[in-house]
């Protein structure tokens, strides 16, 4: 932190059995990495008894969810906190009595077709936006019919997919589950609120989640992705939304958020991740001897190394704690990581999930478990491209015995660690404001915009004057 001590911004607090309110004087001491740069209001917010919320100082080289972190501006804008929250810098504004307040948390995910009719409107939604296909502002016209082509062209594979788990996608069953059982670990902790579900690319869309919030007059709201690491195309993309819904209404506007950006560094997450592993390996007869095969989602290495996409970091850290945690428990096996699901021509984060798998096959490895880090939901990705696409390379590949660790959906030690998770960001929440966007920013350096203004026009020409081109195209996508 930049102010020798929180203790002005957000002091030690420990909340009482009768009272159990928290309370936030009126103070004028700044600090960065909570992102308030002037004086909060006084406010009292019902909360948990024997909640405590402590900050440390610079020198304890630490923050205040035990994880050694530094404050930066994350891709979307916001300042980064250290334990992965989004605060907006500006006061924090009254709603309310106490009485009236009402605590919302809105779960954010990617959302999945649910019927096969579904498929390629939702891949259209999906590829129209900009944070998954980044064009020049100059070529942004072209965004929607690079949508369309890719999703129609797409789409056959896809349904092939989705129909091999059941003709559609749990997502939004399990998310829904997840919602529920949410709201009742918070509530076992003496919060009560009301759980939403936005989706980014179907129903029920972010906006329609945030019109309930607003239906339901909530006045201060925790948002959580349920993604464990950041990303500029899942967890920065929602934001994104968010940002543009809220600017436009002044109800909204004014209501306290605090955003979980990314939560894969909780005590909490890793243990459970630990947990499910460590329980898989017992199935085989030899579990020292079986490769843990961590398979993240992938995205363009472009979001990485141009616009400073955090994802590639926090999957490495992420896997790093797992298997530290797995190794205080006795298990010292090998571990890899490589990446799933790159679609188009473009160089994606490597090593590939499929490459991965032939070389290890080849080198002799004859028992593996996969383990799906970057999903929380079981769903295409793990049903269909891992359970079964990824299975049988393996097995072709020479790896003989192979095990896959179930996402963590609603084991009960995840939820609690993410109803521990909003109780935390709950009291840090203050009005939105909408910076601008690293992808704004990159635009206004004149030699990036350059680039990208001639990767565009080369891209608007093979698109509409080289049918060879789109041929070869269509090609990698399918």
């Amino acid at each position: 932190m930049d102010a020798t001590s929180c203790s002005g911004v957000l002091p030690q607090m420990k909340l009482s059995h009768l009272d159990h309110k928290l309370s936030i004087g009126r103070s004028c001491s700044y600090s960065r990495s909570l992102g308030f740069d002037s004086c909060l209001s006084s406010k009292r917010l019902r909360l948990p008894k024997q909640l405590t919320v402590s900050c440390s100082t610079p020198s304890d080289k630490g923050d205040m969810f035990g994880v050694s972190h530094s404050c930066k501006k994350s891709p979307v804008g916001e300042t980064l906190c250290p334990a992965g929250v989004y605060t907006y810098a500006g006061t924090v504004e009254s709603h309310s009595h106490t009485a009236e307040e009402k605590v919302g948390v809105l779960l954010l995910n990617l959302g999945g077709p649910e019927t096969l009719h579904d498929v390629q409107p939702f891949l259209f939604n999906l590829f129209a936006d900009p944070d998954i296909i980044r064009l020049p502002r100059l070529f942004q016209f072209l965004q929607q019919p690079l949508a369309k082509l890719i999703s129609v062209l797409r789409a056959p594979k896809s349904k092939e997919g989705y129909a091999a788990i059941g003709g559609g996608s749990p997502l939004r069953k399990i998310t829904d589950e997840q919602a529920n059982e949410l709201k009742k670990a918070l509530k076992s902790k003496d919060l009560p609120v009301n759980v939403y579900v936005g989706m980014r690319y179907w129903y029920p869309f972010t906006e329609e989640a945030v019109q309930q919030i607003k239906k339901d007059r909530i006045t201060r709201l925790v948002v959580l992705p349920l993604y464990p690491q950041f990303s500029i195309s899942t967890t920065g993309s929602s934001i994104r939304v968010l940002q543009d819904i809220f600017r436009k209404d002044a109800y909204l506007s004014r209501m306290p958020v605090s955003i979980i950006n990314s939560w894969y560094q909780r005590e909490g997450y890793i243990k459970s991740m630990a947990d499910l592993i460590s329980k898989e390996l017992e199935i085989f007869s030899e579990h020292a001897q079986v490769m843990i095969f961590f398979s993240a989602h992938g995205v363009p290495e472009s979001y990485v190394k141009d616009a400073g996409d955090p994802y590639k970091d926090q999957m490495e850290e992420c896997i790093f704690l797992i298997m530290k945690e797995l190794k205080s428990r006795g298990i010292n096996n090998e571990h890899t990581l490589a990446y799933q699901s790159r679609v188009g021509p473009v160089q994606w984060l490597k090593p590939y999930t499929d490459e991965v798998l032939v070389e290890l096959g080849q080198k002799g490895v004859k028992s593996l478990l996969a383990v799906p880090v970057s999903f929380v939901s079981e769903h295409i990705e793990t049903l269909e491209e891992i359970d079964m696409e990824y299975k049988e390379l393996a097995l072709e590949s020479g790896i003989e015995n192979w095990g896959r660790v179930p996402a963590l959906g609603c084991t009960p030690s995840f939820i609690m660690d993410l109803a521990d998770a909003v109780i935390e960001a709950t009291p840090l929440a203050t009005p939105m404001s909408t910076p601008r966007t690293i992808s704004e920013e990159v635009d206004h350096d004149p030699a990036r915009y350059a680039i990208k203004l001639f990767f565009g026009s080369f891209l608007a020409f093979i698109l509409f004057f080289s049918p060879q081109m789109i041929m070869a195209f269509r090609n990698h996508l399918i």
